[in-house]
């Protein structure tokens, strides 16, 4: 080949390589650890108010970079009434007086992104409060927002006390509210201080992508959307939804119904697929890395994975909160992520995996003495982890706060003899920092929830300095998630041994096994990790075991075989021999070649 055919070459894969490089970053969230930051309860930084804050996560972001976590995501910051503490917004573009001003807001992204860090913040699309000055004007009947919400009028005339039809609110009780006022019914899915947006509306549509253009602007770099399912409703609001024959159920209770009107609706798809292109189109524009769209949504597994072709980078997996326990087998577990690994499009689209939120109990609640499990099983699974603030720690749920303590609205509404069972105030309390007055997280005596008791040994401080920690743990994980080829790109298989007492997951690469064996046996289980692979391994050391399985953290397993424990979860890192990288060894000396060869032609052109 001439040097002119080289330079044609070489310009041509340049041209390519442009071509392919619209946006900014691309993937950098594909392998990627993100965060759950609850403000209210992460760090007291400005007014010792007993109220976590913006200027408390600022002073905190070190936290994060130690912790080996990518993305922060922020639940709602926005200026509220706080009814259901945030999620009720009255001004989609400023900041709530309890965690500061945007100026703070912007502080913590400058400094966030000194650091390397992504901040992503919760939207909440599908409701306003009724503060808020859209339905106010909207209640006045103002022409420009009289259809901004869903009103409609009652059966009969007149009539207050029967609502348009029986959709409930997940909340419990009538989805539908009488305004006085307005002399109409409207509808809210949650709350009725949260009255539901109409997207049938272009004027709402328009609306809404303006507020996430605001934040674009702001410096955020993407969005995690709230409620999603629920966006849209059918548009004949004369129909009932059918029963769902539950047991044990109230006529009162969300899940009384089958919610086929109100849920899950085609056009949510296309909504959120708008969302997506804004995004796009913003990083685009401005040069800068690709932001990301992750989407909630409590639905079947087939529309979950529906967001994945319709606009969302992660749509939340909530597999291992809804579909397995703590009396779970190791079948379960492996039907359960290989149901997802399977239902999507491995060359377009990315697992992710969750396992803890502000409105689930905790894992170490859930999964008693397992937590460390559930954490390896997000950190070695392919694809993009979520963290729950303190789930790195091993924080529980504070099952003591009582009546007179709880503000959950949804437990406030439960009444004294339910409340407990659907509070979600117990997986909210303050972050447990240190051994000191308030966890650290407060200079405050009283604090917004109560701190749980067993802040005098379960704290941060503490486990830093212990070796044999859920931080250790955590740390372990997310270094080997950073470092490893065979968990950024490596190969996926689950396996049941031992009788199905033993869980596998073996991620491999041309150079590397990783393998996680989670023991669900009450007795000690061999495994030999030579049999999960056709290669010939090298060598194998132990490099993350869960709190208390007293297995050796660094230790050489001879024969490529171990004993774990009963009940416990072990990582093993082993490498192959190397005749199986002679493949990898000729292709990275063609790749040189092709790289001396550009060099070559590039230096012939500029002689040119």
């Amino acid at each position: 080949m001439s040097a002119r055919q080289y330079i044609t070459v070489f310009l041509f894969l340049a041209t390519a390589l442009h071509a392919s490089a619209e946006i900014k970053n691309q993937g950098w969230w594909k392998n990627s650890v993100f965060y759950q930051i609850y403000p209210r309860s992460f760090m007291d930084g400005d007014k010792d108010d007993g109220i976590g804050d913006l200027k408390g996560i600022t002073s905190k972001l070190d936290h994060f970079v130690d912790a080996g976590v990518k993305g922060i995501w922020l639940s709602p910051i926005y200026k509220s009434p706080m009814k259901d503490f945030g999620y009720d917004i009255s001004d989609f573009r400023n900041i709530h007086e309890d965690f500061g001003t945007l100026k703070d807001l912007e502080a913590l992204v400058k400094r966030a992104k000194e650091l390397g860090l992504k901040v992503i913040l919760d939207l909440v699309p599908n409701h306003t409060s009724d503060q808020h000055e859209w339905f106010q004007k909207s209640v006045k009947g103002e022409e420009k927002y009289k259809d901004y919400y869903i009103w409609v009028d009652p059966v009969t005339a007149g009539d207050t006390t029967t609502p348009p039809n029986n959709w409930l609110s997940v909340f419990g009780g009538p989805a539908w509210t009488y305004n006085s006022m307005r002399k109409q019914w409207y509808f809210h899915q949650f709350l009725k201080e949260q009255p539901d947006l109409n997207y049938r509306n272009s004027e709402v549509e328009r609306e809404m992508k303006e507020i996430i253009e605001y934040w674009l602007q702001k410096g955020i770099d993407g969005f995690r959307i709230d409620a999603v399912p629920h966006l849209f409703e059918i548009s004949n609001i004369t129909l009932n939804e059918p029963l769902s024959n539950a047991i044990g159920v109230e006529k009162t209770d969300y899940a009384y119904l089958n919610h086929i009107y109100t849920k899950d609706q085609n056009e949510t798809y296309d909504l959120v697929n708008k969302w997506r292109t804004i995004v796009d189109n913003y990083a685009n524009n401005t040069n800068e890395d690709e932001k990301v769209i992750m989407t909630e949504a409590y639905t079947t597994l087939e529309n979950t994975l529906k967001f994945y072709q319709s606009g969302a980078h992660v749509p939340f997996n909530f597999k291992f909160i809804t579909d397995v326990n703590s009396e779970s087998s190791a079948a379960d577990f492996k039907k359960t992520m290989d149901a997802w690994i399977n239902g999507i499009d491995s060359n377009s689209s990315v697992p992710n995996w969750v396992m803890g939120n502000h409105d689930r109990k905790r894992i170490a609640t859930r999964y008693p003495n397992r937590a460390d499990q559930m954490t390896m099983l997000a950190m070695i699974l392919p694809g993009v982890a979520v963290t729950y603030y303190g789930e790195e720690i091993g924080m529980e749920d504070n099952n003591k706060i009582t009546w007179e303590e709880t503000v959950d609205q949804q437990a406030c509404n439960a009444g004294r003899d339910k409340f407990q069972l659907v509070s979600r105030d117990p997986c909210r309390t303050p972050f447990q920092w240190k051994n000191t007055r308030s966890a650290g997280f407060s200079s405050n005596e009283s604090t917004w929830l109560p701190v749980n008791a067993n802040y005098n040994t379960l704290n941060l401080e503490q486990q830093k300095k212990d070796l044999a920690s859920h931080y250790s743990v955590y740390t372990n994980l997310t270094r080997l998630k950073n470092s490893t080829r065979a968990l950024k790109t490596g190969s996926y298989q689950s396996i049941l041994k031992n009788n199905d007492k033993l869980l596998v997951i073996a991620r491999e690469s041309d150079e590397e096994l990783v393998t996680l064996v989670i023991n669900f046996s009450d007795k000690e289980e061999k495994i030999d990790v030579s049999k999960v692979t056709t290669k010939t391994l090298a060598k194998t050391e132990t490099r993350v075991a869960s709190v208390g399985s007293k297995v050796v953290v660094g230790q050489q397993q001879n024969n490529h075989a171990m004993n774990v424990p009963a009940g416990a979860s072990v990582v093993l890192y082993s490498t192959f021999k190397e005749e199986n990288n002679s493949a990898t060894t000729e292709q990275s000396n063609s790749l040189l070649t092709i790289l001396l060869l550009l060099l070559i032609a590039t230096a012939l052109q500029e002689q040119r």
